[in-house]
């Protein structure tokens, strides 16, 4: 099967979050288990191609303004083989999707053109057999097969699988935008992308993918109700039939401390030792003291948000250092976050270690020096750094949301079971109390190297959703009517009921049911 994946960022030529892992380890993962894979990427600031596929496609883009990126070509790794949609004056910038002002204005325009072009890759230089597309930069991919490429032989048959990495973010933008980048207004109306009188291309992703994913199974249920579904829940509930949690895979070539490149000793779950000479450099690294090495260490990687329940560590962060611990954080983010960390390491000099940045190398350190990490999120779809945790022998404490819920099983001291520490209630309270519970734990050596281990034993590679992935494709085609047994998906996977296929649905549901969910939630702003 060929399978074309177009996402906005992914290792290693472009990262902002975790969907960058993801367009780097699932790829490859589908490779190693026969399929063929391209990625389509923008050709961002400092990507380099090694030769230009196409130097001119012509991009309708409203009215009579058109574009002509070209197609470059970022040859071939680990067996996937990579695409560049390379326009400069809307992807050669200093950030990806906005700078110090916020989102880029024209970020519209920018993934418009880039989805067109995907999709030309498809028709003039890799035939794909399904896309799979990644949030809301991609979202008009689908929408565009199923009205503007609707009768083109080529690809109209196509079909999308489409994974939400995270509900939060829309792609919302003032109706005005559809003459800007040339999308039919029949398609603004309530079963379509219109969202409280906006234009919501992640609606039009959800609306009219064949699948919808989400990188979690218990964020699938969650981006149902109206907590966690940012307005748009209704939809999600009418797309229930095609909605899939798959849990993200971690890649443990680059993730294990029997290999890692990054550390100060290796060591595995045969031996631990090293684990210790990694505490002591990591403290070093924060300029922290070595006569508090027999403290544990809490470890935290991350975007400074209130997303990721920096709210809560905020309202606990006196009480947290009453304890006997020592706490070190790498990342960036929200100003008050990063001011609180850096008042923080002056109340309590040489326990508290903050580096606001993101460093790729101190992260490996962080997970392989710490004793517990903690991610206290608001919710978290998927998350990869509870289960690098795991293989590194570092604890998680964690808030019982999305994949952390997952993939992290409360320790159990009757029977030892178990790999962490969780809360359910998002309270400054419940955190405190978790984090105290694996204090407790910490002191008793025989009980914490059984949690380690525990963990440790755990596999989150990426084999498991990848086959999951290819199952999903499989029904996805079936559902298109390609030219394989179309009663019965592969895998046992049953399509779900046939669409209309009219643009104004698309999801199996009447135009009215299909968007009548989402006029009742509360709309939301963000866009990147």
């Amino acid at each position: 099967m060929r399978i074309l994946f177009v996402a906005s960022e992914g290792l290693p030529f472009s990262k902002t979050g975790g969907l960058a892992d993801v367009v780097e380890a699932l790829p490859k993962a589908l490779v190693a288990q026969g399929h063929e894979v391209a990625v389509v990427l923008p050709r961002y600031r400092g990507t380099k191609a090694s030769a230009v596929v196409m130097p001119s496609l012509t991009i309708p883009m409203g009215g009579t303004r058109l574009r002509f990126p070209a197609i470059a070509d970022g040859a071939v790794l680990n067996g996937v083989r990579y695409f560049f949609v390379d326009d400069p004056a809307y992807f050669d910038r200093d950030g990806l999707y906005g700078g110090s002002t916020g989102d880029y204005p024209d970020n519209a325009e920018r993934y418009a053109e880039f989805c067109r072009a995907a999709i030309e890759v498809s028709k003039r230089i890799w035939p794909a057999d399904v896309f799979h597309c990644h949030d809301w930069q991609t979202a008009l991919v689908p929408v565009l097969l199923r009205t503007l490429y609707g009768d083109d032989p080529l690809v109209k048959n196509v079909p999308v699988v489409f994974t939400i990495h995270n509900m939060g973010y829309h792609g919302q933008f003032t109706r005005d935008v559809l003459d800007r980048v040339g999308i039919p207004q029949s398609l603004f109306h309530p079963s379509g992308i219109e969202f409280f009188g906006s234009v919501n291309l992640l609606k039009g992703g959800l609306v009219f993918s064949d699948y919808l994913t989400t990188v979690s199974k218990k964020y699938a249920e969650e981006i149902q109700t109206p907590e966690y579904g940012h307005g748009l829940d209704g939809v999600a509930r009418n797309r229930g039939d095609r909605l899939v949690g798959i849990l993200n895979g971690v890649d443990y070539t680059a993730w294990n401390p029997e290999k890692d490149k990054w550390i100060a000793a290796k060591y595995s779950a045969e031996d631990l030792s090293g684990k210790q000479v990694c505490k002591q450099d990591l403290l070093e690294q924060f300029g922290l003291s070595q006569e508090h090495l027999g403290w544990p260490v809490i470890g935290i990687v991350s975007r400074f948000a209130d997303q990721k329940g920096f709210d809560l560590i905020a309202e606990k962060a006196h009480e947290l250092m009453r304890e006997d611990l020592v706490l070190v954080v790498l990342g960036s983010g929200d100003r008050k976050y990063e001011d609180l960390f850096r008042a923080l390491a002056a109340a309590y000099p040489g326990r508290v270690g903050v580096k606001i940045a993101y460093d790729n190398p101190l992260a490996h350190k962080v997970e392989a020096g710490a004793d517990m990490f903690l991610m206290p999120s608001r919710y978290e779809p998927s998350g990869l750094n509870q289960m690098y945790s795991l293989k590194y022998g570092t604890v998680p404490i964690v808030r019982a949301t999305g994949g952390l819920d997952d993939s992290i099983e409360p320790f159990d001291v009757e029977d030892g079971t178990g790999t962490g520490f969780k809360f359910k209630q998002y309270t400054g309270e419940a955190l405190l109390y978790a984090v105290r519970q694996a204090l407790h734990h910490y002191m008793d050596e025989r009980i914490w190297k059984r949690i380690q281990l525990n963990g440790m034993e755990k596999d989150f590679s990426w084999k498991g959703p990848a086959s999951e992935y290819a199952k999903l494709y499989e029904a996805a085609r079936a559902l298109r009517g390609s030219p394989q047994d179309s009663g019965q998906a592969a895998g046992g996977l049953a399509p779900p009921p046939q669409s209309s296929g009219k643009a104004t649905a698309g999801s199996g549901q009447t135009p009215r049911a299909a968007g009548r969910g989402a006029r009742n939630q509360k709309p939301v702003t963000t866009s990147n």
